[in-house]
Order: structure tokens, then sequence, then C-alpha cells
């Protein structure tokens, strides 16, 4: 009974003994630091489309903006082709009035990714918070959401205009992968078209204080031969403020031409 007390006595301790040299501060979380988060580069502020050479020219098309990547419209399947030639834009070389036109957007449908990029040139403000990139659009308040907490794209996500957004850091870019679109909305304001298989890319590149790069990449197989793509300059703008912009569907488009043919 005596051995078995101070064999007792002992591991009492020991056990203190071992406390303490694990703990010798005697405060149980100040020898686990915790490991300071990965910084990220910095694309926050208020952005828009530069209007510097040599992009001060007014885009209506990706394919305009990507003169850098080439100089060839993108080569279309027949079932691109088709859904291209049915679609009656009101900007471009094949354009028509607004009465006629059958733009989406024009009935105030979201414009979808990266036609976005091309309305009216409004300015989007960029915000970044912990897993999350998010982009403000002052073109009727558009929000889109760029997870970057780790996560996979949803499993099936249901076709939707935005596209569901899933982004990563590669050094000083934002890589941006996107996917789950409906066929509805059109790449740009000239018609091309796209299918729900399209895929977008884009890496976004702060390259200096004031100016931001968006190289996008479209991938679409039911639409396009091969993956093309563009190149967009943003220019900060750090005084500005978002307004507001709301699109107003049911609009008198006879009043709205000649207001265009007016202002031309």
């Amino acid at each position: 009974m005596r051995y078995r007390w101070i064999g007792a006595v002992f591991a009492v301790v020991l056990l203190a003994c071992s406390f303490i040299w694990l703990h010798p501060t005697g405060k149980k979380s100040s020898v686990v630091k915790a490991q300071a988060a990965p910084s990220v580069p910095d694309i926050s502020g208020v952005w828009r489309r530069s209007r510097r050479p040599p992009d001060n020219a007014r885009k209506y098309t990706i394919f305009e903006l990507a003169m850098s990547i080439t100089t060839e419209e993108p080569s279309m399947t027949p079932w691109g082709m088709a859904r291209f030639k049915a679609n009656k834009p009101n900007f471009g070389p094949r354009a028509v009035p607004l009465s006629q036109t059958n733009d989406p957007a024009m009935k105030c449908f979201p414009p979808g990714v990266p036609r976005i990029y091309l309305m009216r040139a409004e300015p989007v403000e960029i915000m970044q918070v912990p897993g999350r990139v998010v982009m403000l659009f002052e073109y009727d308040h558009f929000v889109r959401q760029i997870y970057t907490d780790g996560r996979p794209h949803a499993q099936d996500p249901p076709p939707s205009w935005m596209g569901d957004a899933i982004g990563r850091w590669e050094g000083d870019t934002l890589v941006i992968d996107t996917v789950g679109f409906n066929d509805i909305s059109w790449l740009d304001n000239v018609g091309h078209p796209h299918s729900d298989q399209l895929h977008v890319v884009e890496r976004v590149r702060r390259v200096d204080h004031d100016t931001l790069t968006i190289d996008t990449t479209i991938d679409d197989p039911k639409t396009y031969a091969k993956p093309w793509g563009g190149h967009a300059v943003l220019e900060l703008k750090p005084d500005w403020n978002l307004g507001e912009m709301v699109c107003e569907d049911d609009i008198n488009f006879s009043d709205l031409q000649k207001k265009s043919e007016g202002s031309k």
C-alpha cells in the first residue's frame, strides 16, 4: 500500500514537471504562435477602362481589345456562326436601329462576363476582404463575388448570367476562373455568342499604381474552334465614387435612336 502511495506522488510530480517544461511561462497559448496570413497584392480601388493611347478609342468588342493577341476574327463552329448571324447588335459594322436589335442587354438582362467590362465604359470598384474579391459595377449595380478561400467550383452550378467565379493568386496576378453560364448573354456589344459550355479565365494584374490589366481567355468548344481572348487596360480613378445607373426596361427605342443620332 505504501509503495502505491509513493508511486502516485511520483506520477503527480512528473506530470507537474512536464507541464512546466512544455509551458515555461504558465500561459497555455503563449507558446503557440498564430501563423500570419500570406499577403496578397492590393488591386482595390475604383477603375475605369482606359482612354489613354493605345486604348483611347471607344471599344465595342472583346476582339477589338485583343489586337495584341490576335488579328483575326475568332473562328466559329457552325452552331456558333448561326447564333452570331441571328444576333442583331446596335453597335459595330452589323449595327441595326435600336428598335430592331435583339440584344439581351437592351432588355435589361445582365450583360454577363466579360461583356460587363464593355458596358458604356462605366467604372468598377474592386474590394478585397479575407477569402474574397468583390467587384461592384456601376452599370446597373451588378455585384460579382470571386471566392479566393480555396473552395472548388460548385458541383453542377445552375446556369447564371455572371457564372460561378473562383479566384487564386499566382504571384502578383489574380486568376479568375468562371464557369456555369447560361447561353443567353453576348460576349461583347457586337453579338459574339456563347453556349453554356463557356469557360472564362481572367488574369488581373496591377502593373503600376494607376494601371490595371485584364487578360481574358474565352474557351467554348461548342461555339468557337479554339480559345481566344482580349486584353483590357483600366486606369485608377482615386477621386471617383460609383454613381447610380439603372437599366430601364420597356424603353422607347425611337426616342433613344434620335438621341443616339444626335450625339454622333
